[in-house]
């Protein structure tokens, strides 16, 4: 294997991998996680007067819940179809397929 190849191989990883660290799924589906877990132990302590000011419904309870089930889901999303960086060789192609600016 030549030298030029080896480099391109490893550039190719290295972008696979800040694809995969940067993929906003990751960042939006964390935080939402994070903050449903917040809210909902928030749920599941409140007190009978909290739940009289909404109308007996445990609004935190349910926020929260809902939060972590969307976080949940963007998590999934990304462990089941993660994001692929494009390859030299399809680059080098869409490069070559551009139209000259001028």
């Amino acid at each position: 294997m030549s030298d030029h190849q080896h480099e391109v191989e490893e550039l190719e990883r290295e972008s696979a991998t800040a694809a995969r660290l940067f993929d906003v799924r990751l960042i939006i589906g964390g935080l939402f996680v994070v903050y449903g877990v917040i809210v909902t132990i928030a749920g599941l302590t409140a007190g009978d007067a909290d739940l009289k000011k909404a109308q007996d419904i445990n609004i935190n309870l349910w926020t929260g819940l809902g939060m972590l089930a969307l976080g949940l889901f963007f998590l999934v999303w990304l462990k089941l179809r993660p994001a692929v960086p494009p390859t030299a060789a399809e680059l080098a192609a869409a490069a070559e397929n551009e139209p000259a600016k001028g």
